[in-house]
């Protein structure tokens, strides 16, 4: 059967598992060995080394989820990003990264980079031109994340791939926010794609890691770097994650629905006085989102009206859960001042419009009417505060 005929929930359920041969069961066994025999076998296995039984199949499933040849599983986002830029970057080379982009990718573009020879630019912006006006004749890659983290900015992909071949650079994105589900980068022509699978992929707030998709040429560099980095993760939770993985498809569908929606209650809220979401036909990059995206993803944020204490608004939800990470099946929001970009400096942090009223808001899985309910009551319990104070 042609894998590239299926459907995504029968490519999240069925690909790259682990067949069960003694007992038959229904989900993979779980292989815990951290030492394989090394004669008389095909194949010489080490965590280290990503290629145990588990940590084998996984890959499998995530590259046919990515349409990628191979991929490679991580102990953390951060570990996929630190090993992909320390594969493909080398002391005399520049880097193009995305203005608008996840704080702990910027902390180590800041904070690493340049120990070791690497020379970095951020954009003044996420279009084309601006991309274009930082290419160096030492720029050896382009850096990208859309829908952006916390923003929800969105860069053009094909304009990206179009520039990056013309002056013979690599391109490489987080596609985090999106997901698989979401969003193909490999098909516009990105070569590498980064995920933290701790979010979506994992998508029950009990797992961390990381993923690098793309050619097999590509994934035979990384693998060199990451033996010797040693970001291999443990086998329970890579069996956790195939796990999670095989709901993936039901669950981002349901997240992009109610971030639609409460989008578009947030858009008429007056205490609320900006929302970021590509799925409104009011965001600048709506139409360009269409063409390159299936959903617009389950992350959205606001701004609220700056006469509204914010921690005192995340002390007055019932059932959003105030928490640092995202992509569960239950809604959290953050303060990216306070968590994703508290690495950030102020200044830097005012370049990207994040402000101390900015909430980032990950959408679950609840119905949406009970969602809405909460923000409401938690606002009317401030408004009420304000009056009797």
């Amino acid at each position: 059967m042609n894998s590239d005929k299926k459907g995504i929930n029968t490519i999240c359920i069925h690909e790259g598992g682990v067949e069960d041969v003694v007992f038959k069961g229904a989900t993979s066994p779980l292989y815990m060995s951290t030492s394989y025999a090394f004669e008389d076998v095909d194949v010489k296995r080490y965590p280290r080394y990503y290629n145990t039984p588990n940590q084998e199949a996984l890959s499998k499933k995530l590259a046919t989820l990515e349409h990628a040849e191979e991929a490679m599983i991580f102990g953390s986002g951060m570990a996929a990003i630190s090993t992909a830029l320390m594969t493909f970057l080398q002391a005399g080379d520049h880097v193009v990264f995305q203005q608008t982009l996840y704080g702990g990718t910027y902390n180590f573009a800041v904070k690493q980079l340049e120990r070791f020879g690497i020379a970095y630019t951020f954009t003044e912006g996420w279009n084309v031109e601006d991309f274009q006006a930082e290419i160096k004749s030492n720029t050896k890659l382009i850096y990208i994340e859309t829908p952006s983290n916390p923003l929800l900015t969105i860069t053009d992909l094909s304009a990206i791939v179009g520039l990056a071949k013309k002056e013979g650079i690599m391109t490489m994105i987080d596609n985090t926010f999106a997901s698989p589900i979401n969003q193909n980068p490999i098909d516009f022509g990105i070569d590498v794609v980064l995920h933290s699978a701790t979010k979506y992929m994992g998508g029950h707030s009990d797992i961390c890691a990381g993923v690098i998709a793309s050619t097999k040429a590509n994934m035979e560099k990384v693998f060199e770097t990451a033996i010797c980095f040693g970001g291999s993760l443990s086998e329970y939770t890579v069996w956790l994650l195939e796990r999670s993985l095989k709901t993936m498809g039901l669950r981002v569908k349901a997240q992009s629905t109610n971030a639609l929606q409460m989008a578009e209650y947030l858009v008429t809220n007056p205490d609320v006085v900006n929302v970021h979401y590509p799925g409104l036909t009011s965001h600048p990059d709506h139409e360009l989102a269409k063409s390159q995206m299936h959903a617009f993803g389950g992350m959205l944020t606001f701004e609220l009206h700056h006469d509204i204490d914010v921690s005192l608004f995340f002390k007055q939800l019932k059932m959003i859960k105030p928490s640092m990470s995202l992509a569960g099946v239950e809604s959290t929001v953050s303060s990216p001042v306070q968590t994703s970009h508290a690495l950030m400096s102020a200044d830097d942090r005012e370049k990207q419009g994040i402000n101390e009223f900015l909430v980032r808001f990950s959408l679950g899985i609840e119905d949406i009417d009970d969602l809405v309910a909460d923000i409401e009551q938690a606002i009317a319990k401030i408004r009420s505060l304000q009056v009797h104070a």
